[in-house]
């Protein structure tokens, strides 16, 4: 019988602000079985390149990562919010290790091929390490990944950490029985954008197609939700959307197969 693995990933918001931070991981070290926490941190890589007189240059939501950048987003990512985090969860008895994907050689991949943008030094995710994520899971040590991968010439890439917790989901769902937990601004996806109790409590593949053709599931939530249904036809259980404030709870948007 498989354990059971739950990953959960959290946008830089959540985990930069104090308050916000301390209830998620109150909530997270409560969480049964093994767990990973995939983080962001976009905001305070936005202020602190401010600072150092660093211009933020964004497109559709994704950071365009240049040399200098890089160096910004390395510096908060893996280390300020990465060990905020993993020192949070360590005074609350979880043994965590934050890792970016370079640590250990958790995750590699490729730099982003220049098309109509050239995104800069990003990477699109090759390979996840499933023998050395499983081997820490084993021992009850909680990996916190930050958003950041490697090439495996020397070069550290920005990379998107919806992308980064699908990934991984999918490479442990051959040994775990995986729920991959997307937290969100929402309480889930909504029939009506404007009212935030108007929640889909569960939503398949057919439900899907029929919400994008009537106009209920429209622009962001598209490619986030094609993504969630593609790791479950890649072998993970459970894919939830909902609140940080609701990772213990039924609430949320759940898609199954």
């Amino acid at each position: 019988m498989k354990k059971k693995l739950t990953v959960i990933k959290v946008g830089g918001k959540i985990v930069e602000e104090k308050s916000s931070l301390n209830s998620l991981l109150t909530d997270f070290a409560t969480i049964d079985g093994c767990k990973i926490l995939v983080h962001g941190g976009g905001r305070s890589a936005t202020k602190i390149a401010a600072q150092l007189g660093i211009e933020s240059k964004m497109l559709n939501g994704r950071r365009i990562t240049d040399a200098e950048t890089l160096k910004v987003v390395t510096m908060v990512y893996g280390g300020l919010v990465n060990k905020n985090i993993v020192a949070g969860l360590q005074s609350r008895g979880i043994n965590a290790l934050g890792l970016t994907g370079a640590d250990l050689n958790i995750i590699q991949s490729k730099k982003r091929p220049v098309k109509d943008v050239d995104y800069g030094f990003v990477g699109d995710i090759e390979n996840v390490n499933v023998a050395i994520l499983t081997e820490l899971l084993e021992k009850d040590i909680v990996p916190v990944l930050a958003p950041l991968t490697h090439d495996g010439e020397g070069n550290i890439l920005n990379t998107n950490a919806d992308t980064i917790a699908g990934e991984t989901a999918k490479a442990l769902a051959g040994d775990f029985d995986v729920t991959l937990i997307y937290c969100f601004e929402k309480k889930g996806v909504l029939r009506d954008e404007t009212d935030d109790n108007s929640v889909i409590p569960f939503i398949s593949r057919s439900d899907f197609e029929e919400h994008v053709a009537s106009g209920i599931i429209q622009g962001g939530m598209i490619p986030k939700l094609e993504n969630a249904f593609k790791a479950l036809e890649e072998g993970v259980l459970e894919v939830v959307i909902t609140l940080a404030s609701a990772i213990n709870s039924t609430e949320g948007t759940r898609l199954k197969k």
